[in-house]
């Protein structure tokens, strides 16, 4: 079965900046890291393609198939089953009779009646973890036995809803699960005297490290490193922010670098009601949340002692510096902070892409410097 994930417009647009540089389907869900991989991971064979925009179709090509699936679904097991069972000229709707998944030419119906998960705004990245890392471990860990865990490390709760895959460091670290599950993926790096708060997911070879807090709603995205305090926040994958400071309620995008005693606020003094920036309208909009944090696009950059406000949305390869607190709006590119912004240099910002990505044993592709250059040659205020 080959899944074809399409971009739904305007949803596709809401979930900018995280969707400048890839589509929907390669967004996080839990701890099988992106929606695509869900699917592979609930229909055992799957193939998965993407229809999105032309200027990211070389690197998340489409395929040939007949079934197309909403990319920013998030599938559980049902379904899944149901997807599967679609016959040719078959579509499937939800108890609205919003349209999920087609299969060919859509002429007969059919209605999806449980749950679903979907990512129409960027919040619903970070509202959705602690759920989705719950579901997943439950999927991953199924009739599997943990790595045992050192005698250097102190348990709370449940040993049954921890799992330490073969191959990862795990010493002197705290870990409870009487809130929910924790997952340490092959590879991973947990130093001492870590605190994991369950539902966590540490990802494969990802580094945590001494003394980092990671609270319920954590999930980190492969080869990430972080330290410092994190709440209910997802990474995407290859990132750093290795140092103190606090994030929660947030999402940071691929090859994003934090420095050192960064903070991001993730609730308002007065307690009010978040705005946060949406690419769509071009304006700030009501969320209707209390909490949210920093919403950080592939490729940027924030020097140390960076404070942001509540619900700032950074866009791509920025580089993030100087004195005050940057603008809850920055867009792609930027280079400064509050009182002096400029443009940061294409070659330049290229140039040390390379570089990070080098680091984690990555080349960076052709088709990742078309997609930056797309960015920033054609969407100079995104």
């Amino acid at each position: 079965m080959h899944i074809i994930l399409e971009d739904i417009e305007p949803i596709r647009t809401n979930l900018k900046p995280l969707t400048l540089t890839c589509p929907a389907g390669a967004l996080p869900a839990g701890i099988c890291d992106t929606i695509a991989e869900r699917w592979q991971r609930l229909i055992p064979g799957a193939t998965i393609g993407y229809e999105t925009e032309p200027y990211l179709a070389a690197k998340y090509p489409r395929g040939e198939g007949r079934l197309k699936v909403c990319g920013h679904v998030v599938p559980d097991r049902a379904l899944a089953d149901a997807v599967a069972a679609l016959e040719d000229d078959e579509y499937l709707t939800d108890a609205d009779g919003t349209t999920i998944a087609v299969m060919g030419e859509p002429v007969t119906a059919r209605t999806f009646n449980g749950d679903i998960t979907a990512y129409r705004s960027l919040p619903d990245i970070f509202r959705s973890s602690k759920a989705r890392i719950t579901a997943d471990f439950d999927l991953l860990t199924a009739g599997r036995e943990s790595a045992p865990l050192p005698d250097s490390c102190t348990l709370i709760g449940d040993p049954a809803r921890l799992f330490i895959e073969p191959g990862a460091e795990v010493e002197g670290v705290f870990i409870n699960t009487k809130t929910g599950p924790v997952y340490i993926g092959a590879g991973a790096e947990v130093q001492e005297a870590v605190v994991l708060r369950g539902p966590v997911a540490v990802g494969p070879s990802c580094r945590v490290r001494a003394g980092a807090r990671l609270l319920p709603g954590t999930c980190l995205g492969p080869v990430t490193r972080v330290g410092g305090e994190i709440s209910n926040t997802v990474f995407l994958g290859y990132a750093n922010k290795q140092h103190d400071g606090f994030l929660g309620d947030a999402v940071i995008g691929r090859w994003v670098n934090i420095g050192a005693e960064c903070v991001a606020s993730n609730l308002k003094n007065d307690y009010s009601e978040i705005r946060l920036w949406n690419y769509g309208s071009r304006r700030f909009e009501r969320t209707g949340l209390q909490f949210c944090g920093l919403i950080m696009g592939d490729h940027t950059k924030a020097a140390i002692n960076t404070t942001f406000n509540t619900a700032t949305v950074v866009g791509v390869g920025c580089n993030i510096h100087g004195f005050g607190y940057p603008r809850p709006f920055v867009a792609s590119f930027t280079d400064g902070g509050l009182q002096t912004t400029g443009r940061v240099i294409l070659k330049k910002m290229i140039q040390t892409a390379t570089i990070a990505m080098s680091h984690r044993g990555v080349e960076i592709t052709p088709e990742d410097i078309d997609i930056i250059t797309h960015l920033y040659n054609n969407e100079p205020d995104a």
